[in-house]
């Protein structure tokens, strides 16, 4: 750690007032969600200079648990990416390895939580944005139930799959500081009036049934991380478990949906930034057209652009039938399938990722693969399950992240058969 990062730190002060679950703690927030007086960015230059007259309502949680704000992290610009490469300030580069990122799109949270610099960290998932970064850094990383955290002060990509959620370095603090942000809030109207209660966290997971889908095992899962992720399977067996194998056959659709629907979803999201309600003044000109087209050209990196321009043409006449009508029909069949195996399971568990942390522009110039490495994570967003990822070993001195995943506002069988397991390895 630098002397001068050593210097800000020594700079906070804490009140000795401070009293809650967090007192004392910084914790570190990711750039998309609102934090009164402090730049939030979105890790775009659309947004730059953009500080927010108010909290969001995780945030307001934070400070009334005692919390420090420790400052923002890096991340995909608006959410979108897998790397943490999609930034308009550069790539946040993975502490265990500083040739390879982080992972997206929390990886700033997740990078500052592994290098010991925060205890803990909020990132939100889309896609798998908490886990995948957890997985590649080696800490923990939770996905809520959809609706159990408040959505109120984060910066929408896709409102119908992103969670808040808890990252740390074990799951002790993940359920500490997930019991100060779970809860219902009357600003968000998706938002479930169901808090979690944190003496309730023990290791416990004799007796429940895990359920291994054996899509998680198939094309494009690298064999070495498989075995791994077998190998940590067979420690809930000697915990007391019992395991399963079931299928969700529906998981063939869940990239296709998933990324329509996400594109979609961005496209409408992304319409306020025009230069007139967010985003820099456009120059004097004529033409409004041209003063809106060069806003977004420079204002929007590569990869937010692109997405843009998917969900313009899915949402379009003659197509919005064609793509989006389907993508919807696909996410209720991934659903249906999610609901029929956690009807005789408690649990369900895989890899979380399908590889290793990629090295820095390794998958830069090709979006479809990157694309393609989400595969595992993008189900319980769509299915709106918690689903946690756990280090559970090392592949080329690099982490390997184990995929629980539970009930819908299961976080409680979950927090506790991860704690089990971390116990236990």
């Amino acid at each position: 750690m630098s002397d001068a990062y050593n210097a800000f730190l020594s700079d906070i002060e804490i009140p000795s007032s401070a009293a809650g679950p967090l007192a004392g703690i910084r914790v570190a927030v990711k750039d998309n969600i609102s934090t009164k007086n402090i730049p939030t960015t979105c890790a775009s230059k659309m947004l730059l200079g953009y500080i927010p007259p108010y909290d969001a309502h995780a945030v307001e949680l934070l400070k009334a648990a005692g919390a420090t704000i420790a400052g923002k992290t890096n991340m995909d610009e608006f959410g979108m990416g897998t790397t943490t490469e999609n930034s308009a300030f550069g790539p946040t580069l993975n502490p265990r390895d500083t040739t390879r990122v982080t992972g997206g799109s929390s990886g700033g949270s997740a990078a500052v939580v592994a290098a010991g610099i925060v205890r803990m960290a909020l990132g939100s998932d889309t896609g798998g944005s908490i886990r995948c970064p957890a997985s590649y850094c080696g800490i923990v990383g939770l996905k809520p139930t959809y609706g159990r955290v408040s959505r109120y002060g984060l910066i929408a990509y896709a409102n119908s799959f992103e969670q808040i959620g808890p990252m740390a370095a074990n799951v002790t603090d993940v359920a500490r500081l997930f019991s100060v942000i779970a809860g219902g809030d009357h600003r968000d109207s998706t938002s479930v009036d169901k808090p979690y209660d944190f003496t309730e966290l023990h290791a416990s997971v004799e007796g429940k049934i895990i359920g291994i889908p054996k899509e998680y095992f198939g094309e494009g899962i690298d064999t070495n991380i498989a075995k791994i992720i077998e190998t940590s399977i067979d420690k809930f067996e000697e915990l007391g478990a019992v395991t399963l194998e079931v299928s969700l056959p529906s998981l063939q659709y869940a990239l296709s949906a998933y990324y329509i629907t996400c594109t979609c979803e961005a496209s409408s999201n992304l319409g306020r930034f025009d230069g007139v309600r967010y985003g820099p003044k456009p120059e004097m000109t004529n033409l409004w057209h041209d003063a809106y087209t060069k806003i977004r050209e420079t204002g929007f990196g590569p990869e937010v652009r692109r997405r843009i321009l998917l969900g313009t043409f899915a949402l379009s006449t003659g197509y919005y039938g064609k793509y989006y009508v389907k993508a919807q029909h696909a996410k209720q069949l991934i659903r249906h399938d999610f609901r029929r195996v956690l009807t005789d399971c408690d649990l369900l568990a895989g890899p979380t990722m399908p590889g290793i942390a990629p090295k820095i522009g390794e998958l830069v110039d090709d979006p479809l693969r990157m694309y393609q490495t989400d595969i595992l994570t993008i189900p319980a967003n769509i299915a709106g399950i918690p689903a946690i990822s756990l280090p559970c070993g090392t592949f080329h001195g690099m982490p390997v992240g184990l995929q629980l995943m539970g009930k819908i506002f299961g976080e409680e069988v979950l927090l506790n058969a991860a704690l089990a397991f971390e116990e236990m390895t």
